[in-house]
């Protein structure tokens, strides 16, 4: 099926899912400014797919590609760190890891794509 939509991208779906999950995750979490900056960072990931996808410009998707990715790397810390301040269980905490580095290799995946296309 061809490009209908940024809701139609597997990656845009997958993020999707992640951040209603760490927002879930997070939600009876205490620390109200490290609950804030996780679930920040994992809206931002589905949030800057959207918006890149709406722009017009190939260099405009790939620089909010490259947006998202830095969120994942983002979320990624903040996972580690939840983990090690038993925030969340570790269990959850390197699911969402885990989750969050296939996501980051497809964003590479589409950024890489966009810039094939670029090419004289």
């Amino acid at each position: 099926m061809a490009y209908q939509s940024f809701e139609d991208l597997e990656v845009w779906k997958r993020a999707c899912r992640l951040a209603v999950a760490v927002v879930k995750a997070f939600a009876k979490c205490t620390n109200f400014v490290f609950r804030d900056q996780a679930t920040r960072a994992a809206v931002s990931i589905p949030s800057n797919i959207a918006e890149g996808y709406e722009r017009e410009s190939r260099l405009d998707v790939i620089r909010f590609l490259r947006i998202a990715k830095g969120s994942a790397a983002e979320l990624r810390t903040q996972c580690y760190l939840a983990m090690k301040l038993e925030l969340i269980p570790t269990a959850l905490s390197q699911t969402f890891i885990q989750e969050r580095k296939e996501i980051s290799m497809m964003l590479q995946g589409l950024i890489r794509a966009r810039a094939r296309t670029l090419q004289p």
